[in-house]
């Protein structure tokens, strides 16, 4: 009997690996789960009972609730900054590890992050990892939190200057950096709709499960 399917889709924030994973789950009827949120749930967590992101998050994720999931204030730039402080301690990602392989163990997931395909689900059956300029994330993430409100130019390099400070942190911390596994598929989103970027992704899946 085959073991359930596990897609790993990795990539810095706001590149559209959660509007892929999200479809990608739909398509092929699997559950998704987004670690990210996760981290962010602890560094809100963090912040609502007054401490440092930056301190030790190890009690707040250990007591990490499903209402805590179920937040709208996780996306947030404060939030932002505090989900990738906490995610760099070594000890949250250990007391988060099992929660986010458990979730696919029995039926199989599409599961995002950034170090899904690398350490969560090094075996992942099928692996992403979705990546878009600095500038064309900031706008993603200016019209995920503000919708059609318009963006000065001054506003947008300050937004694409934290994108890139956030992905220095992401991909020089010493634990489960944000690196691009050696078997992932990369797809860059900048000039592609999110229709595509699916469409390129059900493609790949098609493609390894004929050869297996």
């Amino acid at each position: 009997m085959s073991r359930p399917l596990v897609i790993a889709v990795d990539g810095p924030a706001a590149a559209g690996k959660g509007t892929l994973a999200k479809a990608l789950a739909a398509k092929l009827g699997l559950p998704y789960l987004d670690t990210g949120l996760l981290y962010r749930a602890v560094a809100r967590r963090m912040v609502n009972a007054d401490l440092d992101p930056a301190g030790d998050a190890s009690a707040q994720a250990q007591a990490l609730q499903p209402e805590d999931l179920a937040r709208t204030d996780l996306r947030v730039p404060e939030i932002d900054r505090g989900a990738s402080l906490v995610a760099a301690q070594p000890a949250v990602r250990a007391a988060l590890l099992d929660r986010q392989r458990v979730f696919a163990t029995q039926t199989g997931a599409v599961v995002d992050g950034r170090d899904i395909g690398t350490v969560v689900f090094p075996d992942a059956d099928v692996k992403f990892f979705i990546t878009a300029s600095p500038r064309t994330r900031a706008l993603r993430r200016h019209h995920q939190v503000h919708g059609e409100a318009p963006l000065v130019e001054a506003d947008l390099e300050a937004a694409v200057a934290e994108i890139v400070a956030r992905d220095s942190r992401d991909s020089s911390r010493d634990t489960a950096p944000l690196v691009q596994a050696a078997d992932a598929v990369l797809i860059e989103t900048d000039d592609l709709s999110a229709e595509q970027v699916l469409e390129k992704a059900c493609e790949e899946v098609l493609r390894r499960q004929v050869r297996s």
